[in-house]
């Protein structure tokens, strides 16, 4: 049940991806890239996306490993959580590349003090837990803190973003689904510290419905809001495809 649940979650993750991959096709086939491609400006790298993509599913993938997985002995407990913190911590740090790659695409010092930052801050994140001391229920706030600390790290390169450009259109509405997919993960994270449901009926949801599963659902729906984020800012991008000099 555990390992059809889980790969379920990564499945409707991986069909909306691939939908909005198909716009994201669609975008790059438009008539603005024939344009750039004719008259021989550089055209807008497609790496960024499938970064987060491949962080995405690969969150998601280690997620499902664990579950299935860590029950086997005390020694695969201990590896596959870790691995699973660590899955989290690399969808975190993939997340970033996409939007800031393409918010910052005319400003390469910006671009690349944001994306190494948050790469060595994502290491330093997996390294820590890694350890196993830090695997214990007992640190369970600490990891959610680390989680959130990484995440809302973001604000200051979306501040950056909106001071850069503002006035844009794009820029705003990229924000307002970067605010819901924070909202949506701390609420995951939310359930997740409180362990609400089962604190209050023990017992009652060992097998649905326990926080840990509110919790990935949060996750994915974040993850799509910050697809969708994504996308507004690439095509904000595409209408801007020269940088002043």
């Amino acid at each position: 049940i555990v390992l059809i649940s889980y790969f379920y979650q990564l499945l409707v993750l991986f069909l909306c991806i691939v939908f909005q991959d198909l716009h994201f096709r669609h975008v790059l086939d438009s008539s603005i890239l024939g344009e750039m491609k004719g008259s021989g400006v550089e055209t807008i790298p497609r790496w960024p996306w499938f970064v987060f993509l491949a962080g995405g599913m690969g969150c998601l993938a280690c997620s499902s490993l664990s579950h299935l997985l860590a029950c086997h002995s005390k020694g695969f407990n201990l590896f596959f959580w870790r691995l699973d913190y660590a899955g989290i911590s690399l969808m975190i740090v993939s997340s970033f590349f996409a939007p800031i790659y393409y918010a910052f695409f005319c400003n390469p010092n910006a671009r690349l003090f944001y994306l190494a930052s948050i790469s060595v801050l994502g290491v330093l994140a997996i390294i820590t837990l890694l350890a196993p001391s830090l695997s214990t229920p007992r640190f369970r706030p600490l990891r959610a803190s680390l989680f959130l600390s990484m995440g809302f790290s973001g604000i200051i390169p979306a501040a950056h973003a909106v001071a850069l450009y503002w006035g844009q259109p794009h820029i705003f509405v990229a924000l307002g689904y970067e605010l819901v997919m924070a909202i949506l993960y701390a609420t995951g994270a939310g359930f997740y510290v409180a362990r609400i449901p089962e604190r209050w009926k023990p017992g009652a949801f060992d097998i649905a419905g326990h926080s840990h599963q509110i919790f990935h659902v949060f996750v994915v729906l974040g993850a799509l809001a910050h697809s969708v984020a994504t996308l507004v800012i690439l095509d904000f991008r595409l209408g801007s495809p020269t940088c002043a000099n």
